[in-house]
């Protein structure tokens, strides 16, 4: 059984464009499910996590962790 070269361009790129797209609904799911397990770190989250130290934090101190974590991303 032979395969003709334009049948062989043909499936090469169904095969490519197949696994582009199911790549990026993996990728997709994949960054949905870590964003579940792990949100992001806002403002409520400080606040509760100094409300848990027995602190009532100011708006500066909510504002300097906020910047803190963001310059050592």
């Amino acid at each position: 059984m032979q395969i003709s070269v334009g049948m062989f361009v043909l499936y090469l790129i169904l095969a490519l464009v197949g696994g582009l797209v199911g790549g990026f609904f993996a990728a997709r799911a994949f960054f949905k499910y870590e964003l579940k397990k792990n949100p992001p770190v806002n403002e409520k989250m400080i606040r509760a996590m100094f409300m848990q130290m027995g602190r009532k934090p100011s708006e500066a101190q909510v504002k300097a962790v906020l910047r803190n974590m963001e310059k050592n991303r």
